[in-house]
């Protein structure tokens, strides 16, 4: 395990890069890097290698998109790579490309609990039982966390791309309105950081970002507690039935920059009851925990693991 290892978490806004010592992330070797700046991966994997000069062993990239057959494409920006590539810009003989919300359920095991906030308590859960992460950024997805006698099995999903569910009032409006758009009514279209600017212009009419709409929320605007509240009733309803599809007792975890922008908001404006709301199962989802990851490196931390699995 003297090996040194690259990773990297490839989201749609961003890229943080890090080397792992022993099959554990060095903390001290992380550094984020703004998507924009960069041409694709091997320009950003490049330029880390040229400030933290090391021949690495094994890559592992958490991509936030599809990984098929060696290579990936993400999903909000027009970046397309394949592991040959990327071994040949790192040296490294190792290349495993997994879905980035995937890395995020590798990682529970390898978490500090102080990075774990518990929002719904739930009731306690059974050892084997499976969890479930949920990512809330520049786009969503889930990724389910199964514990097997070989280590984690977390299988690959886009359940950010699957359809919003039929709702009533405006939110039900917003969601008809996204046809033109969007045909099939992604998740991520309303679920999302993009997703909350585009609830609060549906029902307000004015264009803000998350962070201007939360903190027009605490001075009190009630266009902006309307949008929060849509959001939270909208993320009840679709985590709960992501729950009843795969059953997480283990647990559900939020993560990313949206999650922890609008987790404060989430109970006191209805996520709790919309979670819950699903007839002769009530009592069932009563007893998922719910909980916010604080841990920026979360994503880093589970490409380690899963190349301590694959070794």
């Amino acid at each position: 395990m003297a090996d040194l290892w690259l990773m990297a978490d490839v989201g749609g806004t961003s890229t943080r890069v890090g080397l792992a010592r022993g099959g554990q992330l060095d903390p001290l070797s992380t550094q984020s890097f703004r998507n924009a700046d960069f041409s694709g991966l091997a320009d950003i994997l490049d330029t880390y290698l040229n400030r933290h000069p090391f021949l690495p062993s094994a890559l592992c990239a958490g991509v936030a998109g599809p990984v098929r057959d060696g290579t990936a494409q993400l999903t909000n920006l027009d970046w397309f790579f394949d592991s040959a590539d990327l071994s040949r810009v790192t040296g490294a003989a190792e290349v495993h490309l997994i879905n980035d919300l995937a890395a995020q359920g590798y990682a529970l095991g390898d978490l500090d609990p102080a990075n774990i906030t518990p929002l719904i308590n739930g009731a306690t859960p059974p050892p084997e039982a499976a969890r479930m992460v949920m990512g809330l950024g520049t786009g969503s997805n889930i990724a389910v966390v199964h514990r097997t006698p070989q280590g984690l099995f977390v299988p690959p999903a886009e359940a950010g791309h699957s359809s919003l569910p039929q709702c009533d009032g405006s939110i039900g409006v917003l969601i008809a309105g996204l046809a033109g758009k969007d045909a099939h009514r992604p998740l991520e279209a309303l679920l999302s950081g993009p997703g909350l600017t585009r609830i609060h212009a549906h029902l307000s009419g004015d264009t803000l970002t998350p962070a201007q709409i939360i903190a027009a929320h605490l001075a009190g605007d009630a266009g902006a507690c309307a949008s929060l509240t849509a959001f939270a009733r909208l993320l009840g309803t679709v985590l709960g039935n992501l729950a009843l599809n795969h059953l997480p007792m283990g647990g559900i975890y939020l993560i990313g920059g949206t999650a922890r922008a609008v987790a404060p908001f989430l109970l006191p404006l209805g996520f709790y009851e919309s979670f819950t709301a699903k007839g002769p199962y009530s009592h069932i989802m009563q007893e998922i925990p719910v909980s916010l990851i604080a841990d920026d490196n979360a994503a880093l931390r589970g490409c380690a693991r899963y190349l301590r699995q694959q070794a």
